[in-house]
């Protein structure tokens, strides 16, 4: 039998092949740090996607179109005031809800099921989260939850919570 620290119990692992143990020396005071918040906002639409390419001298060039611009400069307005005090540094989860405007024969609640997709709407999204310093780098996010809806009170509800080991 093994005796290790279980994050997800918050106590011991006894089975000898738990995949949840963290060993005693990596164990730490901060296994539960998070970051939780919401903003209230008609989240943009424009996704990463976007980017356009242009030909300068014979050679490819990407650029962002205005529209992802403004979708960007949006993001980053409402990012900056939840920046954590430390980056995370080891494994998170990250838990966004994009929670659109109710609009036609849709209800509060109901999951939007149209465009723009989940995935990218989460590039951009991270993308900017790791410019304002919320991690190292977004490859760190190694559990991630997206979800989209109808909703009468629009925004994007963002949930960050270390995984695995100790974190900052």
């Amino acid at each position: 039998m093994v005796n290790k620290y279980c994050p997800i119990t918050k106590g011991k692992c006894v089975e000898k092949q738990c995949a949840w143990y963290v060993p005693a020396q990596e164990q730490c005071s901060v296994l539960s740090v998070q970051t939780e918040f919401f903003m209230p906002m008609i989240p943009p639409q424009t996704t990463h996607q976007e980017k356009q390419v242009k030909v300068i001298k014979g050679k490819p060039v990407l650029y962002e179109p205005a529209e992802l611009k403004a979708a960007r400069a949006k993001l980053q307005a409402h990012l900056a005031g939840h920046v954590p005090e430390k980056k995370y540094t080891g494994a998170v989860r990250l838990v966004t809800k994009w929670l659109f405007p109710v609009t036609g024969k849709h209800r509060n609640g109901e999951y939007k099921t149209t465009k723009p997709d989940t995935d990218n709407l989460q590039k951009l999204f991270k993308d900017i989260m790791t410019d304002l310093g919320y991690w190292t780098d977004d490859s760190l996010v190694a559990s991630e939850i997206t979800e989209k809806f109808w909703s009468d009170i629009p925004g994007i509800y963002v949930k960050i919570e270390s995984i695995g080991g100790c974190n900052g």
